[in-house]
């Protein structure tokens, strides 16, 4: 692996986060190839990111719809890192001052109850590792340019990752039927996005699983209070400053905000 790329892929994808300035396609312009090289991109800042005194709480996933993975050609999921400045409650103002080009999209967090490492994890396991679950506006954006991605793009732009709002009143694991769990997103009154946890390969526990499997088998395993976004109920869409994103799941509530 080329350290002297994968550093400079880096450094201009933090360069287009600082000044707010979308570039081309990194995969391309320094020549990163594969999902390794572009988590290993990844890597780079978010190193530069906890060194500066940034808090890692949790993680997201993202490629969940059959759709898109077809589309890029990957088989399954990837996954970013949520750091504590990123997270907003219901109701706050979100600054899109902050972001470069900014999509919603309406997705389940579950909140991590007991440490989910070890080998082996099971399926047992991890459901008893789970504390609750909460509706969550994910706020998805991209450094590059149109939002032009292939899966090593979005990857090495730790996914895609913006800022999320949580739900205020979380559920507890066994309450809700997450695949059935319909959601109805809106833009300043207006329906923007409609979806279900079917649309989350099939079920977001599913989703959050793997991640659970494979943030383990790195080394990195999910710990008690990590959140984690699920993934995508429906399609993502793109606001502006000013408007107001209010999401409902069924089941799990409601959550809003404003953008400023």
């Amino acid at each position: 692996m080329n350290q002297d790329k994968i550093q400079a892929a880096a450094a201009a994808l933090r360069q287009a986060r600082a000044t707010r300035t979308a570039i081309p396609r990194i995969s391309e312009q320094f020549g990163i190839h594969g999902a390794d090289q572009a988590y290993a991109v990844a890597r780079c800042n978010s190193v530069l990111d906890i060194a500066e005194g940034r808090r890692v709480v949790g993680k997201k996933i993202g490629l969940t719809s059959q759709a898109v993975q077809q589309q890029l050609g990957v088989g399954q999921p990837d996954y970013g890192v949520l750091f504590a400045d990123m997270e907003f409650l219901s109701g706050s103002e979100v600054p899109a001052s902050r972001l470069i080009q900014p999509k919603a999209e309406g997705e389940i967090a579950f909140v991590v109850g007991r440490d989910l490492d070890g080998e082996n994890l099971s399926w047992g396991r991890f459901l008893h590792g789970l504390e609750y679950a909460l509706p969550a506006i994910e706020i998805v954006d991209s450094a590059i340019q149109d939002w032009k991605l292939t899966l090593v793009d979005t990857v090495a732009d730790n996914a895609s990752c913006g800022l999320y709002v949580l739900g205020l009143e979380p559920r507890a694991i066994g309450t809700v039927d997450f695949a059935l769990a319909g959601m109805d997103f809106r833009k300043n009154g207006h329906t923007a996005s409609v979806g279900s946890g079917v649309a989350c390969l099939g079920n977001p526990l599913l989703a959050a699983y793997w991640l659970a499997g494979t943030m383990q088998q790195l080394g990195d395993p999910l710990k008690a209070g990590d959140v984690i976004l699920s993934g995508a109920l429906g399609p993502m869409f793109p606001f502006v400053a000013g408007d107001h994103l209010h999401l409902s799941i069924a089941g799990l509530g409601s959550v809003d905000c404003r953008t400023a």
